[in-house]
């Protein structure tokens, strides 16, 4: 396949794509001017998910790093950004070394350093698509893609893991340090990076699991210098608050946890049966993703399977996360172009993600399940083909 092709369907998916990229930016420009995004009437931050990032990162350049993961004082300090009281979970579970980001980000006032986190996440999302499928269209299809709107609107950070494990995948084959680097960064968000150790084994890629290993243990020591190791210690004690938070609580809603976990509170099940379900399609995932990448199968196929397994091994996992299934799609448009089926499906898997937001109902895992029939039919179709 040539390495320039363009994305099918061609020229007039490229022009739907950016005319939904200019509706995004004409929607932004005028819900800022009308004082409901970023800032209000006042200037003030309007209190969202970027708040939790920025805060932190003030309370880091103040000394006081650890005071992040305690909730009523990061809340204090939310309520002092915004300038009034509000009603609202943003969370500060993310270990210790993504303080390195968040205090760059700091040192910039509110509104200047959630334009720069979007745009540079939107930078690093929308290059890394382009690198993979080969071809500069992917950035006006990544803009158009409603995850894309889903973390511009918030400012949250689904760009930036997607933009890493597209990375990580990328690099794998030709360059292992560079995908280990990769790799260890994604150790902000632990969540995600469950099933490499699994992947990497199995499809034998030492080198970079070992590289990776490095990495992960001299970023957390070098955030250890600058932040205090007491950062650790308030991480460990914080998380499964966090978590009791966020799953058994449901503080941020049954709705919004796009995993079999939320689906099953959503339905109103118990704590134990909701996590039974999710423990068989978390371990089924696993079990799939170590034979798929033992198997010969080509590597683009197993770099969406990876994707795939992400998203549905954790229980933690919300609709800006979805920009992964960009990752997944371009890997597989990598390989060769999308059939009608396929092209059926990818559509399928946008409808839920778009239902899921006007219905407010965990969906995602369907949307991932589009993903994961794409992916059988396209080993189904290796199969017969080695058959014949």
């Amino acid at each position: 396949m040539p390495a320039s092709h363009d994305l099918a369907p061609g020229k007039l998916c490229v022009a739907v794509a950016a005319g939904c990229a200019a509706g995004y930016i004409a929607y932004l420009i005028m819900t800022f001017a009308r004082h409901g995004w970023i800032v209000d009437a006042s200037g003030k931050p309007i209190a969202t998910d970027f708040i939790a990032l920025w805060t932190a990162g003030r309370s880091a350049l103040s000394g006081e790093a650890a005071s992040s993961y305690e909730p009523h004082l990061r809340h204090a300090t939310q309520v002092a950004a915004v300038g009034h009281d509000f009603k609202g979970y943003f969370d500060w579970a993310y270990p210790p070394p993504f303080f390195f980001v968040v205090t760059t980000l700091a040192r910039l006032t509110y509104a200047t350093a959630f334009l720069a986190w979007i745009s540079l996440t939107f930078a690093f999302y929308g290059t890394t698509l382009a690198a993979i499928a080969k071809s500069r269209a992917a950035l006006v299809l990544a803009f158009a893609a409603p995850w894309t709107l889903a973390n511009l609107m918030v400012g949250q950070n689904g760009l930036f893991t997607a933009a890493l494990i597209g990375i990580v995948l990328l690099n794998l084959e030709r360059r292992p340090l560079v995908s280990a680097i990769a790799l260890a960064c994604l150790a902000y968000k632990p969540q995600f990076g469950l099933l490499f150790p699994l992947a990497l084994a199995a499809g034998g890629y030492w080198r970079a699991f070992g590289w990776a290993c490095v990495a992960i243990i001299v970023i957390f020591a070098l955030s250890g210098i600058v932040f205090g190791f007491d950062t650790f210690s308030a991480f460990v004690n914080e998380l499964p608050k966090s978590t009791r938070t966020l799953l058994a609580e449901g503080g941020a809603g049954w709705s919004k946890l796009q995993s079999t976990y939320g689906i099953m509170r959503w339905l109103g099940k118990v704590d134990w049966v909701a996590w039974t379900a999710h423990a068989v399609v978390a371990f089924g995932a696993a079990a799939a993703i170590v034979i798929l990448w033992r198997s010969g199968a080509d590597f683009a196929l197993k770099a969406a399977g990876l994707c795939a397994g992400g998203l549905l091994v954790t229980p933690y996992v919300f609709a800006y996360d979805f920009a992964i299934l960009g990752i997944a799609y371009t890997f597989l448009y990598r390989a060769r172009r999308y059939d009608g089926a396929e092209y059926l499906l990818i559509g399928a898997a946008i409808v839920l993600y778009l239902t899921s937001a006007l219905l407010a109902a965990p969906l995602g895992p369907f949307a991932v399940a589009s993903l994961v029939i794409v992916i059988v039919r396209r080993l189904r179709a290796r199969d017969l083909a080695l058959i014949g």
